[in-house]
């Protein structure tokens, strides 16, 4: 009985020391940006010149990222349903967003909890 016992409690454990690796609130600053475009044009898919053609995008529903200095971060859950709603005022803008990290496949990925435009 000790024995399944101690099996038990040390599968709990190294559950929760896992689960860190997997999710972990963070807060990242960049740019909301089409990724597709600026995964694909570079510097000409990102910016105030191509905030027009991000907007158009983001409102079809199209994959919205932060875009910070070493990385581009998909926007899930909450803003980025009904076509990206949540996130129109914020398209081609510099903003601080908090939210649950995760990453698969060497994509990153981010459920925004809360955004503002950076100063």
């Amino acid at each position: 009985m000790r024995n399944v016992i101690s099996i038990v409690a040390g599968a709990a454990f190294v559950a929760a020391l896992a689960m860190p690796a997997f999710a972990a609130d963070m807060t990242v600053k960049g740019e909301v940006v089409d990724i597709a475009c600026s995964t694909s044009k570079k510097e000409a898919g990102r910016g105030a010149a191509h905030a027009g053609c991000a907007m158009a995008c983001a409102k079809k529903g199209q994959p919205v990222g932060i875009l910070t200095a070493d990385a581009v971060y998909t926007v899930t859950g909450d803003y980025a349903a009904n076509s990206n709603a949540k996130l129109l005022d914020f398209v081609a803008k510099n903003v601080i967003v908090t939210g649950e990290v995760t990453e698969k496949d060497g994509v990153k990925s981010i459920n925004v909890k809360s955004i503002k435009v950076a100063n």
